[in-house]
């Protein structure tokens, strides 16, 4: 019994109690929130618990290497584009920077963009073109997501990486 006076199993009963009400994406919203609040390691998987959990670490790695987003075999900037559903020109701005940066290919790769690769690249995804593209860098840039990189260019700031990455898809959005 811990100090509350209650059982291991009762605070888990309450745990579950408490998400029941809650959408699959509340749930782990609340979970990874409530884990970050206590300091405590989430799993690394999002899948129920089968198997008895595994050996108790050394104290040599007592935390795991924090985990960084498998990539999946992106080719081009339309796949892209279908995988993170952007429901905004200033969202798909920020998947055509993090594509030219990351996953482009070689010759291709870039780490600012412009009107021009606004323009090429939401073609290339079959996303509709903004009314004027250099304004959407520019406005994207004030939301927070660009740094300027010169004259007419924009990088992509690491909020902006955030989003791509560990943002989007936001849950709920169309397929």
């Amino acid at each position: 019994m811990s100090s509350t006076g209650k059982t291991l199993g009762q605070a888990i009963d309450e745990v579950i109690a408490a998400l029941e009400p809650f959408d699959d994406a509340a749930r782990q919203t609340i979970v990874r929130a409530a884990c970050e609040h206590l300091g405590v390691v989430e799993p690394a998987t999002a899948q129920p618990i089968t198997s008895p959990p595994p050996a108790a670490p050394s104290a040599a790695s007592e935390r795991p290497p924090p985990r960084e987003p498998v990539p999946k075999a992106i080719t081009d900037i339309r796949s892209l584009r279908t995988e993170k559903r952007p429901t905004t020109d200033v969202e798909m701005a920020c998947i055509v920077a993090y594509y030219l940066d990351t996953l482009a290919p070689t010759d291709e790769r870039k780490q600012s963009i412009s009107k021009a690769d606004v323009d090429k690249y939401f073609k290339q995804a079959g996303h509709r073109l903004p009314k004027r593209s250099d304004q959407l860098l520019v406005n994207a840039k004030a939301a927070g997501y660009f740094d300027s990189a010169g004259r007419g260019k924009y990088k992509l700031n690491p909020v902006g990486h955030n989003l791509v990455v560990h943002t989007l898809p936001r849950p709920g959005s169309a397929s």
